[in-house]
């Protein structure tokens, strides 16, 4: 585990939208480090200060938002690299930030919330996280996200089940028709429940995986919801890129990044 890394729970008004806030530093070589990021069930709010890079050898603009990824992300990361961000479930980050949705992987935070650069900059400078973190919280606090209370069961519905749920079942939790949660959803998230829940499942498998590299697939799947082992292993290296026995083997050796760029289990 990143002994650097720390999560912080967000204050109660944001918890429908946020899953935490967190930070993170890393101390590459002077020719830098190679990061691979996994998609997970999160979109982020990232803010960085340091050399980082998206491959091949673009600046990663700071502020910039993260949305869901459908492959691994590779950055690039030189000298010592300080992370704050924001953890929040896809389906309520627009919302949050008041912009419109987009599918796009990375791209530039063209917000009010980039005026915070050079004051987290300066705590981050000072060793202050908490503080850096407080002044963060209570930026998105007084933008008083409103989200949809629809949204909002249906997000409970699909955090309590990892993903799992059918989406008539994610629909009956939140008291709508699956064609109104499913116009609602791509409204507010760009992307279908089924998306969503397919990266949310996957994060499950990994998680597992990395804690637990001999896991037995069938069971696994069996657990999870996949229709049988080949589902799931076609989803996993859908998003991945690679097989889940070959990422469970490379667990023994080196792990590999979750998308909140720890350098250890999730």
């Amino acid at each position: 585990m990143n002994p650097r890394h720390r999560e912080f729970p967000p204050p109660a008004p944001l918890r429908d939208a946020v899953k935490c806030l967190w930070y993170d530093r890393r101390d590459a070589p002077p020719e830098g480090a190679d990061l691979h990021v996994l998609p997970d069930g999160y979109a982020e709010i990232i803010f960085h200060f340091g050399g980082a890079y998206l491959a091949p050898g673009h600046p990663l603009p700071s502020p910039c938002i993260v949305g869901l990824l459908a492959e691994p992300l590779k950055l690039h990361a030189r000298g010592r690299l300080d992370i704050l961000a924001v953890r929040c479930y896809p389906w309520a980050v627009f919302d949050l930030l008041g912009i419109p949705p987009e599918t796009a992987g990375v791209r530039a935070l063209a917000h009010p919330i980039a005026e915070l650069q050079p004051t987290l900059a300066r705590r981050i400078h000072e060793d202050r996280i908490d503080v850096a973190v407080a002044d963060l919280a209570a930026y998105l606090l007084s933008a008083q996200p409103r989200l949809d209370s629809v949204l909002s069961r249906a997000g409970a519905a699909l955090r309590d089940g990892h993903g799992t749920l059918p989406v008539r079942d994610v629909a009956a939790a939140a008291h709508a028709t699956v064609r109104t949660l499913e116009r609602k959803f791509r409204r507010s998230s760009g992307h279908t429940v089924k998306d969503i829940s397919s990266l949310m499942r996957f994060e499950q498998v990994r998680n597992r995986l990395v804690l637990q590299p001999a896991a037995n697939l069938a069971a696994l799947a069996r657990e999870l919801g996949y229709t049988d082992q080949s589902h799931l292993h076609r989803e996993f290296k859908r998003f991945s890129g690679t097989t889940p026995a070959a990422f469970a083997r490379r667990q023994r050796v080196a792990p590999i990044l979750s998308h909140s760029y720890k350098s250890g289990p999730p």
